[in-house]
């Protein structure tokens, strides 16, 4: 990790610190339980024991892996459905094959990030390509759940596929940090990204003692994740490691560090920064269904019953009948 870097950060444009910001306090640091998703792959809830004030407009947020797979151990999930609001599944290292019942899905791997609108519906499967199951190997990425607003919950599915080539790379004044930009903007410069919630995400590596500080809009709330590694967050340098969230507060800027030693498996502290603005609607959530109302949530149901977010489709060109 991480699988899109360059050699020399100092090439690339860099964030200067804001001179006249207001730092944003940090509110809390928790950490993430783990558990296992899918038919089995281990995750870490990243937004766990967050109130949702503070989380709006995103839903929850997994780390999958770091894990280091035997031949035949590879995992991934069955068919299932979505309504309501968005999956970001961001790879940093390893492959993952998506399909759906609409006929979408494709590939992702280091550094590729898969940006799926669920909208009205679908149902959707992520597992690793056979390749991977047969050979084994390194898997390790983060899935994101982004609401919709209410206006947007019923559109149709769509997908974005951002290649590791197309995220805006970024840096520190002194070069400290490389910031990977993957939706929204960090000092006016553009991750590719397409939203319909304004937000801003990102995957910083800082090294070993450097710090950095960064402008965040102060109508977005504020979320950092730590992927590996161990520093600090806040102007009063809050410690934080791997599988903690720090909670930020009000104010127009970010601060964090790494510390000066870090594990020999992690040289740097790898970061997702992430914040957006609250959708601030009523939520009736359970399972794969986010919708606004307790009616919906079960209409959501009822449609999934009977067929109407999609079918799975027949494997290798076959009918159902000849399965």
């Amino acid at each position: 990790m991480p699988a899109v870097t360059v050699e020399n950060p100092l090439i690339l444009p860099r964030v200067a610190a804001p001179t006249d910001a207001v730092a944003r306090p940090v509110l809390a640091v928790t950490t993430a339980p783990s558990g296992f998703e899918g038919e089995g792959f281990p995750v870490r809830r990243a937004f766990a024991g967050i109130n949702y004030q503070h989380l709006d407009p995103f839903i929850m947020m997994d780390q999958m892996g770091e894990v280091d797979y035997a031949p035949g151990e590879p995992k991934g999930t069955p068919w299932h459905p979505h309504r309501g609001f968005e999956t970001v599944t961001y790879i940093i290292d390893g492959i993952f094959d998506h399909q759906d019942s609409h006929g979408g899905g494709g590939t992702i791997t280091n550094g590729d990030t898969q940006w799926m609108t669920a909208g009205s519906g679908l149902l959707h499967i992520e597992a690793p390509p056979e390749s991977l199951v047969m050979s084994g190997g390194l898997f390790h990425g983060i899935q994101l759940w982004v609401n919709l607003p209410a206006r947007d919950k019923m559109m149709a599915p769509k997908y974005q596929d951002i290649r590791g080539g197309q995220v805006q790379l970024l840096t520190s004044a002194d070069g400290g940090a490389l910031l990977r930009v993957i939706a929204g903007e960090l000092d006016g410069h553009q991750g590719p990204g397409i939203t319909h919630t304004p937000i801003t995400l990102l995957h910083a590596t800082v090294a070993p003692g450097a710090e950095i500080t960064l402008p965040w809009r102060e109508d977005f709330n504020a979320l950092a994740y730590v992927l590996a590694g161990r520093g600090t967050v806040g102007a009063d340098r809050r410690p934080i490691h791997i599988g903690q969230t720090a909670v930020f507060g009000a104010g127009s800027s970010l601060t964090f560090r790494a510390d000066e030693q870090q594990d020999s498996h992690a040289p740097d502290l790898e970061i997702v920064l992430l914040g957006g603005q609250p959708i601030r609607e009523p939520m009736a959530h359970y399972g794969p269904f986010v919708m606004n109302t307790r009616d919906e949530l079960q209409q959501a149901f009822e449609d999934f019953q009977k067929g109407r977010l999609g079918t799975i489709p027949a494997v290798h060109g076959m009918t159902p009948e000849g399965l």
